[in-house]
């Protein structure tokens, strides 16, 4: 599909009209400096039609840029050179360059397919009608070469420029997708976490409030055994909710390890997972380090696929190991859960995995790399960054 990408700013096509009407003046200052050459036929062309064209176009830029990426707009530049071409064959080397601008400028515009389409219309065009009009000043071999070097600079530089802004537009686009995810995985937690903290601690405390209540009667009573019974339970009750809540700081993210190291912050979580999740956890991890952002980027990742193995894959085992690999830090989480059912982990439309996505954007932002290899006997996420320089 010859689709047309987005373009986010309006900056660019005015910077492009601009450049179009100075290159417009300066031809009109060469031929004025000459002494208007070629019967006035170049004159005719920048003066009546290609100036009236960049002034339009500038007005629009600025008023309406959207009307700028049409393909007419395109259409109405090469026509003009095709015009400059065929009045005034003397132009053909000016011609070719400034086509060549003209190109790379549409597939910045246009994209990688719909600028190739319009590299190949627009040289064969300006190819043929030279073939066409027949007195051109260079003949021969060297026309041909001429000819060939065009076509495929032509060519290249639609691809390369259309590439690039392809590639543009995809980080953009995902960066977006990025965007969007950590602000529904935001609101998620949020109402996870206020829904924990009302359902738990908050009618806990209320019940902690009234067995107090009930034991300090009973402690003005006389009743000393009751007493103490109901002081061992708000004890109870109060351990319990210490527990819980200790859970939830763990889900809600690495901020231990702002203040201690990888290992600790794993070590301070196994007793959580193997509880929650009913499953041994295995650390072996390497003494490494590591900058706060790191270890935390590398903690969530190790998380996530920890939380992953529990909660989807039904594992009975997992293993977390973090060590130093020719220069790289390597981190590997595997279970012996039944995997993926034969499904792309990293795709972006598998259902209750969005955790994954943020696995990847967490190592890609480590310069790293993330690969999941999945099947009936288990999970293996491993990720590899660069070794961070000691910090000095």
């Amino acid at each position: 599909m010859l689709r047309r990408l987005p373009i986010e700013s309006a900056h660019p096509i005015i910077v492009f009209a601009v450049a179009r009407l100075v290159l417009v003046l300066l031809a009109l200052t060469v031929i004025l400096a000459l002494g208007f050459p070629y019967e006035g036929r170049s004159a005719f062309v920048m003066g009546v039609v290609a100036l009236p064209w960049a002034l339009v176009n500038l007005w629009l830029a600025r008023r309406k840029p959207g009307i700028e990426l049409n393909l007419l707009v395109a259409v109405g530049d090469f026509a003009v050179l095709l015009m400059l071409q065929l009045l005034v064959p003397e132009t053909l080397g000016a011609v070719r360059v400034a086509a060549l601008f003209f190109i790379a400028a549409h597939s910045h515009f246009q994209g990688e397919r719909r600028g190739l389409a319009l590299a190949a219309v627009v040289s064969a065009t300006l190819v043929v009608a030279t073939q066409i009009r027949g007195d051109e000043p260079v003949s021969g071999e060297v026309r041909a070469l001429y000819e060939a070097v065009f076509v495929v600079s032509a060519l290249a530089t639609a691809v390369v420029v259309g590439t690039l802004r392809t590639a543009e537009s995809a980080s953009r686009m995902r960066a977006r997708g990025v965007s969007r995810r950590i602000l529904q995985s935001e609101s998620r937690v949020r109402r996870r976490v206020a829904e924990a903290i009302h359902d738990g601690p908050v009618q806990e405390l209320i019940g902690l409030d009234m067995i107090l209540s009930a034991a300090g009667s009973a402690a003005e009573t006389g009743e000393t055994e009751e007493s103490l019974a109901h002081i061992k339970e708000a004890r109870e009750l109060t351990a319990r909710n210490i527990v819980a809540l200790r859970d939830e700081i763990v889900d809600l993210g690495p901020y231990a390890v702002e203040e201690v190291t990888f290992d600790t912050a794993i070590e301070s979580c196994i007793a959580i997972w193997n509880r929650r999740y009913d499953f041994e956890v295995l650390a072996t991890i390497e003494r490494i380090e590591l900058p706060p952002e790191v270890a935390g980027d590398l903690f969530r990742i190790a998380q996530e696929a920890v939380v992953n193995a529990g909660r989807h894959a039904g594992a009975e085992a997992v293993s977390v190991s973090l060590r130093t690999v020719e220069g790289q830090v390597e981190l590997r989480v595997t279970d012996n859960g039944h995997g993926f059912e034969n499904a792309d982990p990293l795709a972006a439309s598998h259902p209750g995995h969005l955790g994954l996505g943020s696995m990847r954007e967490r190592a890609e932002l480590l310069d790293g790399s993330l690969e999941i290899e999945t099947s009936s006997k288990g999970t293996r996420v491993l990720v590899r960054a660069p070794l961070p320089p000691p910090q000095g």
